[in-house]
């Protein structure tokens, strides 16, 4: 998810041979908007957001909707594009700073910009050559022009992100979501060696379920959150639950990397929906590198209460797959998906160490961290970064039994 986006240009300065994997499943912002205009959505609450199990139920027991066809969430992924993109040169950062740009808040504002923007005559256009320019306009008019053959649905610019514009141009175009990222990539200038993938490859929408372990408590949602899923018009059960098969692009960097890092982020929003899926925790499970996890700072609404362990867990069933149909369940122990955890120092999730030792994980290193006005208490990213490359300069293939211990 986006939280890691503070930490990525650190982590080229160590390695630029990194698979970024992101969620399609969160359908925030302009890509919201993108998904009402161009394609048909579940009325509930959209695949970003958490839906309870009574929600779901009165969902799919409702007559059977129309295919989705708005198209993958995107938002992450040019986000993370985005972050990566080359800074070199003044074209470069140019190219990086229009498609980066946020149209104004106010809707004909914003409607009056895009226009000055597809039209070429936008100050946004200044440093960016013409081969360059007329590659990105030519996506941003294909968008627009998709925007007008849906007459009956008006849609507001307000806050709109160029570059989801342009990538969802582009996938249209294209009907690919890997083409797009291609497209993006060789654009914006991002290393080849670095990889952005989605977590599934597809050309349709996808909506996130989730189950709660019970219907009330004082938590800021009605219960904690048992497990997700991705659900669909096409699914066949009393919850349409769907089992998108997972890129096979990240099966193949899984069997290959010398490290797995789940970032830290929205647990059950941004984190699991990745791991959820057939395919992911039998390969995890059998690797022998490290594999570390970097424990949030804060609390949110997914994870109040939450300690550290609490986290393991929820990623442990995530990848077992625990609470969903039994025939696709595993059975594996903690520590055969996480044996290390780095920590923000002064974070607001406590460490329970004896807890974290029972699941077969001694290995935790607090960080340096940083306390910011939005995000609060988070690593502090050239820091992290050296936690990071400390942890891979150890011998592979086994792992320290000592706790840095000064919490």
């Amino acid at each position: 998810g986006t939280a890691f986006n503070g930490v990525v240009e650190d982590l080229q300065k160590l390695t630029t041979r990194v698979a970024h994997v992101l969620p399609v499943s969160d359908d925030g912002g302009s890509t919201a908007e993108i998904v009402r205009v161009l394609g048909e959505v579940p009325e509930s609450k959209g695949s970003g957001t958490l839906l309870p199990l009574s929600v779901v139920l009165d969902t799919c027991m409702a007559p059977k909707r129309p295919k989705v066809k708005g198209g993958p969430a995107v938002g992450d992924i040019r986000s993370r594009c985005l972050r990566l993109s080359d800074q070199s040169t003044a074209e470069s950062l140019a190219v990086r700073h229009l498609l980066g740009h946020r149209l104004s808040l106010q809707a004909k504002e914003a409607k009056s910009e895009w226009y000055d923007i597809v039209e070429g005559e936008h100050s946004l256009w200044k440093g960016v050559s013409v081969p360059y320019r007329e590659t990105i306009r030519s996506f941003l008019v294909y968008f627009q022009g998709q925007i007008l053959m849906r007459s009956e649905d008006k849609f507001c610019f307000s806050n709109g992100s160029i570059g989801n514009f342009f990538f969802a141009g582009a996938r249209i175009f294209f009907q690919s979501l890997d083409a797009a990222i291609f497209l993006f990539s060789r654009v914006s200038g991002i290393p080849k060696e670095s990889l952005v993938l989605p977590v599934i490859s597809t050309n349709d929408r996808l909506t996130l379920g989730c189950e709660l372990w019970s219907k009330t408590s004082d938590q800021a949602l009605p219960s904690r959150i048992k497990r997700v899923f991705y659900m669909s018009s096409e699914g066949k059960n009393l919850l349409h639950e769907v089992f998108p098969a997972p890129n096979p692009a990240v099966l193949e960097q899984l069997d290959a990397v010398d490290c797995i890092v789940y970032t830290m982020g929205s647990l059950f929003t941004s984190i699991c929906p990745s791991l959820v899926l057939i395919g992911i925790g039998e390969i995890i499970s059998a690797r022998p590198c490290r594999k570390i996890l970097l424990l949030n700072g804060t609390h949110d609404r997914e994870t109040m209460s939450f300690t550290a362990s609490c986290f393991v867990t929820a990623i442990t069933d995530a990848l077992n797959r625990t609470h969903g149909n039994f025939n696709n369940c595993l059975n594996h122990t903690p520590n055969k998906y996480i044996n290390a955890i780095l920590v923000p120092r002064n974070g607001e999730v406590a460490v329970d160490l004896s807890a974290l030792k029972n699941q077969g994980i001694q290995d935790v290193v607090i960080v340096d961290s940083v306390n910011e006005r939005k995000a609060g208490i988070t690593f502090d990213p050239k820091a992290l970064i050296q936690s990071l490359a400390n942890l891979l300069s150890r011998s592979r293939g086994s792992c320290s039994n000592e706790i840095e211990n000064d919490f």
